[in-house]
């Protein structure tokens, strides 16, 4: 069943964000189950909604990748995350290649 995962990490900068995307390189070498991933700041931090195929899926890519890539990068805390089912799923300009 796939799952929405919507992430807040107050303190997290872009910099931060980008320094960890580089290093855990999800981008270039996608995570299992990974499907779509959405990222953008307000005045407190970082805000990401994902898709995952299952949450187990997400829990593992946030493990083993995500995590000691955010360690090595110094971030600090961890953050506030609700994983809810997918009920439904428009995404008029994107195209599953």
């Amino acid at each position: 069943m796939a799952v929405a995962v919507m992430m807040r990490w107050d303190g997290v900068t872009s910099e931060h964000y980008d320094a960890v995307r580089k290093l855990v390189d999800w981008e270039g070498t996608p995570a299992a189950g990974g499907l779509f991933r959405v990222a953008g700041f307000d005045d407190r931090g970082l805000r990401v909604t994902d898709i995952w195929e299952t949450p187990e899926a997400f829990q593992a890519f946030v493990a083993d990748r995500l995590m000691p890539g955010v360690k090595r990068v110094g971030v600090r805390g961890e953050p506030a995350v609700e994983i809810v089912p997918v009920h439904a799923l428009f995404a008029p300009a994107f195209e599953r290649v």
